[in-house]
């Protein structure tokens, strides 16, 4: 008989390490190790260990001194690791010399986003962008051992030889690829641009739903406007912009979903995915989505606050949203989370409790700056009092044998267009 084998391909064993300091202190260390558990469980890895480790003095050839290293090598191998992913940045260096020592694959954190990215970018657009990332975080760390370039002879004495030039030639092709792939980028960029503009001149306003990954912010798309864009409880699973409308009391919102934060995140994935973050910086409106369920809410807060002002949005017209009300036990735990943002608005996506109401906040937010003006609207200009019923709050509207006299509240958008129809400037409140 036959001995049947496993064919199916195993699932890689990551060991991760988690570094605390005087700078990240030991439960936010903790945290963080955590959530780097979660992003590899995002890419299909399993656990097979993790630890936090003190850092005192940090070491060039390997973060931690050689006692320290030969201890987690040694726990990684006895927990049948395949990999060893770290929390801390590693330089190439020190990436080189953990992978020497142990044999294993060792990356850290920014390695371990960029594959998640690299796994879920569908489109043309964010497989660019991971594109982008992966070349700029790879090319420091491109290198031939120096027995392999000892093994390439070629030029003269005092020369370079095959080796070097073949390093220097693959640092060179990445560089070109790098700048073709960003002129690729900013073309995009100008398309979005277009796109932007064409909704300006049709005035309709614009909200943009960022937050942590994982909060929910497709679930929440999804639930206040019947769309049917990809939400899973999964890290990074919009990486792609989404727009659908939301119709609200006052008239009709563009809502796009963006690419989730997280703590960290590499510089390089915020550089390349800044064509999909101005979708955020230009939009009239965030909709902040928090997890009312995660006890990191706060930080995550922060966290995706810092990147928002990083790519220029403004965070002043933010409305603030606990979703997963749900899973939240302790009527108290509510309590104090409203406390901390008394404006906050309270919902589940999944069990529709609060959307009502977060319809409402963003009508709100968005008509709180409108200008309430007089205008005197000729009856050749009609089309003017339908777009203002369309897009301002109509007040009172009075007929006059040839004009239309109109009282409205106006959001700034409107100003340019309706300012040739002012009855009086000084009405303008």
């Amino acid at each position: 008989m036959k001995e049947l084998h496993e064919t199916a391909p195993r699932a890689e064993r990551a060991f991760y390490v988690g570094v605390k300091d005087q700078d990240i202190r030991g439960p936010e260390a903790e945290s963080l190790v955590g959530e780097l558990e979660s992003l590899g469980d995002t890419l299909g890895l399993e656990c097979v260990g993790s630890v936090t480790v003190p850092l005192r003095e940090k070491n060039a050839a390997y973060l931690f001194g050689s006692g320290k290293v030969e201890e987690l090598v040694a726990a990684a191998k006895a927990a049948d690791a395949d990999s060893i992913i770290f929390d801390r940045p590693l330089s190439p260096v020190q990436q080189r010399n953990w992978e020497k020592a142990s044999g294993l694959s060792v990356y850290d954190r920014a390695e371990l986003i960029i594959k998640i990215f690299a796994s879920r970018a569908h489109t043309k657009e964010a497989s660019l962008q991971v594109e982008v990332a992966r070349l700029k975080y790879f090319l420091p760390r491109l290198s031939h051992s120096s027995e392999e370039l000892g093994r390439q002879r070629g030029g003269r004495y005092g020369t370079k030889g095959s080796g070097e030039q073949k390093l220097e030639l693959d640092r060179r092709t990445i560089s070109e690829r790098i700048e073709l792939l960003e002129d690729e980028l900013q073309e995009i960029r100008k398309t979005r641009a277009v796109q932007r503009r064409r909704r300006e001149r049709i005035s309709v306003p614009r909200a943009a739903i960022v937050g942590y990954t994982n909060a929910g912010k497709s679930s929440i798309l999804n639930a206040v406007t019947q769309a049917e864009v990809l939400a899973e409880d999964k890290l990074f699973a919009t990486l792609d912009p989404t727009t659908r409308r939301l119709q609200t009391r006052a008239g009709v919102v563009l809502v796009t979903d963006t690419v989730g934060f997280v703590r960290n995140l590499p510089h390089g994935l915020v550089e390349a995915f800044k064509a999909t973050l101005e979708e955020a910086a230009e939009a009239d409106l965030l909709v902040h989505v928090l997890d009312a369920a995660d006890p990191e809410s706060e930080t995550h807060f922060e966290t995706t606050r810092r990147v928002l002002t990083e790519v220029g949005a403004d965070t002043s017209k933010t409305v603030i949203v606990y979703n997963k009300v749900d899973k939240v036990e302790e009527r108290s735990a509510v309590e104090f989370l409203a406390r901390r943002h008394p404006d906050a608005v309270f919902c589940s996506a999944k069990t529709g409790e609060g959307l009502d109401e977060l319809k409402e906040a963003i009508n709100a937010a968005l008509r709180a700056d409108d200008h309430e003006l007089r205008l005197r609207i000729p009856q050749a200009d009609y089309a003017v009092v339908s777009l203002l019923y369309r897009e301002a709050s109509v007040l009172s509207e009075e007929h006059e044998d040839d004009a239309v006299l109109v009282s409205c509240r106006v959001p700034e958008r409107l100003r340019s267009r309706v300012a040739p129809y002012l009855v009086d400037e000084s009405d303008v409140h």
